[in-house]
């Protein structure tokens, strides 16, 4: 069984929180876990739980050190240690619960990421969270809660909300609806990749932009909601393709699955995200597909 120095296991730690962002940057995981305590101190306290369990269960089963180092097993836990607080409370139950998914989610990680590797799988990114979030709030009754938990007070539909939207599209990735989150959490992956955050505030004004166009939900646009998929298909196409084309369609095509779920009634979360990525990436396969000579 790997084990890990306590300095590696903080790098793990914190780099679990960058990985939401698809960073490995202690730095930038500290400014998101502070981002998180400065405006949700109850989030922050499931997010950590949930880090927490998810890095040491990995060490725990066996899994590969480098990986876990990386991050690879915290950021899926930390993001359901956020939504399970943000709709069913802080509370001894929830953090329960927090544990139990975070081990049940590197099971399912640990499956992606080698078939991934050995079977040219497209990337999971969030789908464990996404998965068990969706199937626990089920269980729990929440799943109609989550897009109003995620509702600040009305916002007016000018210049300044229209900025506050922008930034609110960042920090809505981690449910935070707060503009100075948004800024903080800009600033935490500038401090890994500049392109990376350039191409994620392009992605949540894309995505404000393209909804409110198309005459969707002010409210939800000004709070962020309409932004945080954007933003991250937008970050991670960014990482692959050079050319400002694959992240400018990555943007189209999560807010229209984005559009999609809604028709559907299911909370998005982060799929709109995750199937924009793989949609580009599979036009990518067959263009190279296309290529190759008969």
């Amino acid at each position: 069984m790997p084990t890990l120095s306590p300095s590696r296991c903080t790098t793990a730690v914190l780099n679990g929180f960058s990985q939401i962002f698809l960073q490995a940057h202690p730095g930038c995981g500290l400014l998101t876990l502070l981002a998180i305590t400065l405006h949700a101190p109850d989030l922050m306290i499931g997010a950590m739980v949930g880090a927490l369990v998810g890095t040491f269960s990995a060490v725990a089963l066996g899994y590969r050190k480098s990986d876990i180092v990386i991050g690879l097993y915290g950021y899926n836990a930390a993001l359901l240690g956020l939504l399970f607080v943000l709709l069913l409370g802080l509370s001894a139950l929830t953090l329960g619960l927090v544990a139990l998914g975070s081990v049940v989610t590197n099971l399912l990680q640990v499956r992606l990421m080698a078939a991934m590797r050995e079977r040219n799988w497209l990337p999971g990114f969030t789908l464990p969270f996404v998965l068990f979030g969706w199937l626990a709030l089920t269980l729990a009754g929440a799943l109609d809660l989550v897009t109003p938990a995620r509702l600040d007070a009305p916002l007016i539909l000018d210049g300044q909300g229209l900025l506050f939207a922008v930034a609110s599209g960042i920090g809505q990735v981690i449910f935070l609806g707060q503009p100075l989150a948004g800024l903080l959490l800009l600033v935490a992956v500038w401090l890994a990749d500049r392109r990376a955050a350039a191409w994620m505030l392009c992605g949540s004004v894309g995505g404000l932009a393209l909804v409110l166009a198309a005459g969707g939900s002010e409210q939800q646009a000004l709070a962020g909601l309409a932004g945080y998929n954007p933003a991250l298909a937008a970050l991670a196409v960014s990482q692959v393709h050079r050319s400002w084309v694959a992240p400018l369609l990555a943007i189209i095509a999560a807010v229209l699955l984005r559009a999609g779920f809604d028709r559907l009634g299911l909370p998005p979360l982060t799929m709109p995200f995750i199937m924009a990525c793989w949609l580009v990436a599979l036009g990518r396969r067959w263009k190279a597909r296309r290529r190759e000579p008969v």
